[in-house]
């Protein structure tokens, strides 16, 4: 179909990274950068010997913060590369953040809980563009979208 094709006639139009792609991108990265952020103040306030009710389960939870802000670099890398899984994660994360979000916002920190929600809330309809949809269907098997 002509409409699928590019300007060179022989790359596809979904190959061709739609504007919301790094927005979406960007947003995950930048979650991604805050949860690092806070791990490293826990993991400060852990090292300087700030009182906890179990070191084991303090250290469990540093490492899940770190874990999750390494997943969330990979969905943002990938997600930008055009692959298809990052699509997913990334909307998990987003509802993650709306759960926080919401208490924040009117738990008396509204600039707060907008700092989370508007992201959020723009990464999730970004995410069900057809133009990302189309964009971010690769698979592991196909040519690299770099």
């Amino acid at each position: 179909m002509p409409e699928d094709r590019g300007s060179g006639g022989t790359e596809p139009s979904s190959r061709v990274r739609p504007r919301a792609v790094p927005v979406i991108s960007g947003i995950v990265a930048a979650e991604a950068t805050a949860l690092l952020a806070a791990a490293a103040w826990y993991g400060f306030q852990l090292a300087s010997g700030a009182p906890v009710m179990s070191f084991w389960g303090a250290v469990f939870t540093l490492g899940l913060l770190l874990a999750f802000a390494a997943w969330l670099y990979a969905v943002a890398v990938f997600l930008f590369r055009g692959f298809r899984w990052p699509r997913a994660g990334a909307l998990v994360a987003q509802l993650f953040v709306l759960t926080i979000g919401f208490p924040t916002l009117t738990g008396g920190l509204p600039l707060a809980g907008a700092a989370m929600l508007i992201p959020a809330a723009t990464a999730i309809v970004l995410l069900f563009d057809k133009r990302v949809i189309r964009f971010a269907s690769r698979a592991a098997s196909d040519p690299p979208a770099l």
